[in-house]
C-alpha cells in the first residue's frame, strides 16, 4: 500500500533549508495547476520563470515521450545528435559559436566563470584573475557562484570562500571604474537583476560596461540564466542592450522544467576549455536537449515573442489599476514577463504577505527580495487568465492591506 503523501513528510524526510507552502500540487495544465484538495490556482510565478510554456505543454509532452523510448543517457565519451542539434540552434540563433551543456544555472555559471579565469590564464598570465560582479545579483549556489553573486546572506557560515572577487553597485559606472583594472578577467552581470528586485541594466551602463571591459581585456559574461529564452520579449535580454557579451548563461526556461542548461561562448574564448579542464556528467543529456530543442523552436517566433510583449503590458496596465486603487506599490517595474512590483515604504518588508494571500486566492506569485512582489509566468498564458488572474491578486493586495491596518 502506497504511504499517503502529506506536507508533514517533508518535515520528517528532507533536509529543512526549503519551507515549502502548507499545499501540494499534483497537476498543471497550460498556466493553471492544482493541488491534492482539487482546489485550482493559476500560475503567475513560472516554477520562478521556468515554465516558459506552461504546464503539460502537449509538444513538449510528446517530445519527452518520443526521445524516452530512444535514448535516455549517454556520458560525454560520445555525443549524440538532440545535444547537436541544440549546440547548433543556440549558436545560429545568437552571438556564440560554442556550447558547453549543464543541468543548472548554477552549474553553467561555475562554467562561465572557469572559463573567465582560464581564458585570462591562458592568454594573459595567473595574476588576471579577478571577477567583478554587482550587489544583489544572484548566479547559482555553490561556493563560486555565491561568492560572484552579490549577496553576504547566502556566503554566510560557509567561509573560506574562493577569493579574487569585488562588487559595486549595479548601474553605477563610476564605481565600476573604480574597481575594475588590468587584473580583472570578467566582468559578471544580470542584464536584468531577478533575485535583486527586478531591476533591469540601464543600455548605456551595459554598454559603458562592454567598453570597459574591452579597454582591460577583460571578458563580459551576462548571466541569463532567468532573462533568456523569450522572458523579456527576445530570445535573450543582450539583443535589447545594444551590447554582446563573450560568455551567456541560460537555464530555466531552457527545458520548460526539465533539467538543462548552457553556456554559451565565441569560439576564441571557448578554446581555452580543451579537452579534461571541465566536465559534466549529465551535461548534454539526450532527453533534456530534445525538450530544450523543442522549446527553442516554440519559444523563437514572432507569434510567442510579440506575446511577450504585449503581455507585458497588460501586466503593467493591471497592477496599475490595482495600485491606483490600494496605494501599495511605489515603483512597477521589469522587461517582458519578468515583471516586479516594489511596495510602498509603509509596507516595507511585507512583499511576502502579498504572496501568502495570494496563494489563498487562487494565484501563484513570486517575491525578490523583502519589498518586491515578482510575476515571471508563462509567455504564452492566455489573456483571460491574466485577467482572472488579476482578480484574485486585488482580493490578496485586499486583504494584505487589511491585515496591515489591524
Amino acid at each position: 500500500m502506497t504511504e499517503q503523501v502529506t506536507r508533514a513528510m517533508f518535515d520528517d524526510v528532507m533536509a529543512p533549508n526549503y519551507a515549502p507552502a502548507a499545499m501540494i500540487p499534483v497537476r498543471g495544465e497550460g498556466s493553471r495547476v492544482w493541488d491534492q484538495e482539487g482546489k485550482e490556482y493559476i500560475d503567475f510565478a513560472g516554477g520562478i520563470a521556468v515554465t516558459a510554456l506552461g504546464h503539460s505543454h502537449p509538444t513538449l509532452v510528446d517530445t519527452m515521450r518520443e526521445q524516452a523510448g530512444k535514448l535516455w543517457h549517454l556520458s560525454n565519451v560520445m555525443t549524440n545528435e538532440p545535444a547537436l542539434r541544440l549546440a547548433k540552434k543556440l549558436t545560429d540563433k545568437t552571438f556564440a559559436d560554442r556550447v558547453f551543456f549543464a543541468n543548472s544555472g548554477g552549474e553553467a555559471n561555475e562554467a562561465a566563470f572557469k572559463l573567465a579565469r582560464r581564458y585570462a590564464f591562458d592568454h594573459f598570465g595567473p595574476e588576471k584573475n579577478e571577477i567583478i560582479s554587482f550587489y544583489q545579483s544572484f548566479h547559482g549556489r555553490t561556493l563560486f557562484t555565491v561568492s560572484v553573486g552579490g549577496q553576504p546572506k547566502y556566503t554566510e557560515g560557509f567561509a573560506p570562500v574562493p577569493g579574487g572577487i569585488k562588487h559595486c553597485d549595479y548601474n553605477d559606472i563610476d564605481a565600476l571604474k573604480g574597481l575594475i583594472s588590468d587584473k580583472t578577467c570578467a566582468v559578471v552581470m544580470e542584464p536584468i537583476q531577478g533575485e535583486g528586485g527586478i531591476i533591469p541594466a540601464d543600455p548605456e551602463f551595459a554598454q559603458q560596461v562592454r567598453a570597459m571591459c574591452d579597454e582591460h581585456k577583460a571578458l563580459l559574461v551576462f548571466d541569463e540564466v532567468q532573462s533568456g529564452v523569450g522572458r523579456t520579449g527576445t530570445l535573450y535580454a543582450y539583443e535589447q542592450t545594444g551590447v554582446t557579451p563573450d560568455i551567456l548563461t541560460t537555464a530555466k526556461a531552457l527545458g520548460n522544467g526539465f533539467p538543462v542548461a548552457a553556456m554559451l561562448a565565441t569560439a576564441e574564448v571557448a578554446n581555452s576549455l580543451a579537452v579534461g579542464t571541465h566536465g559534466s556528467t549529465y551535461g548534454g543529456n539526450p532527453m533534456a536537449a530534445a525538450v530544450a530543442e523543442a522549446v527553442i523552436d516554440i519559444v523563437d517566433t514572432p507569434e510567442v515573442l510579440d506575446g511577450v510583449k504585449k503581455r507585458h503590458q497588460l501586466f503593467v496596465d493591471e497592477l496599475t489599476a490595482i495600485n491606483d486603487k490600494y496605494h501599495v506599490f511605489k515603483d512597477i517595474r521589469g522587461m517582458g514577463l519578468l515583471m516586479g512590483a516594489e511596495v510602498s515604504d509603509e509596507l516595507a518588508g511585507h512583499a511576502k504577505d502579498f504572496l501568502t494571500h495570494a496563494a489563498d486566492e487562487g494565484l501563484f506569485v513570486l517575491v525578490a527580495g523583502p519589498n518586491v512582489v515578482r510575476f515571471a509566468p508563462s509567455l504564452i498564458i492566455p489573456e483571460a487568465d491574466i485577467k482572472e488572474g488579476f482578480q484574485r491578486f486585488e482580493r490578496a493586495v485586499a486583504k494584505t492591506v487589511a491585515d496591515l491596518k489591524k
